[in-house]
């Protein structure tokens, strides 16, 4: 991997440490769209574009803005509430799992871009789907014969988490500029 790819991931566990941490329910929401953002480039940085599309629109900014006109919709607590103990024997056990398991799992996977993966090492399935594509669905492009077609129920449920993000959104906005 390289440097930038070993700085988005510290900055993606920095970004999900302080959303953890902080006490200011603003500052998470600014780290928390942070956060997300950072992830949406580390999706595309592992050539996955639809899942970092998705995770930019939904995460980086439809959550964030909701949580922002919630805020302002809501009143601020007093100094005394934003200090709380943190439970640092759970937060411990909990750190000490996840690196646990990042330990065991990270090392077993694939070098980005690498030939030695399942899709590449098995070009019967991958060649299949490139010269059946057309005659199974009669759709030109593959990518949309795949989205479409072989993964229709699971698009269509996507396309329905997008709607219903939108429709909130909305339907918010809409309060916002009518209240």
């Amino acid at each position: 991997m390289s440097l930038f790819a070993y700085s988005l991931v510290a900055f993606v566990l920095a970004t999900a440490v302080a959303t953890a941490l902080f006490r200011d329910v603003l500052s998470v929401i600014v780290v928390f769209g942070a956060y997300s953002l950072g992830m949406a480039i580390l999706y595309t940085f592992l050539l996955a574009p639809d899942v970092a599309m998705t995770e930019a629109a939904i995460g980086a900014g439809v959550t964030t803005l909701l949580l922002l006109l919630t805020i302002a919709r809501t009143t601020r607590p007093t100094t005394d509430r934003l200090r709380e103990r943190i439970h640092l024997p759970a937060v411990a056990v909990v750190g000490a799992f996840v690196l646990l398991v990042c330990t065991a799992v990270v090392p077993e996977m694939y070098p980005v871009g690498s030939t030695a993966t399942p899709v590449w090492s098995n070009l019967d399935v991958t060649q299949h789907y490139i010269t059946e594509t057309y005659n199974d669905t009669r759709v030109e492009n593959a990518v949309t014969a795949v989205l479409a077609a072989y993964r229709g129920f699971d698009t269509f449920g996507e396309a329905v988490v997008v709607f219903a993000a939108g429709v909130s959104t909305l339907v918010v906005l809409k309060r916002e500029v009518f209240a």
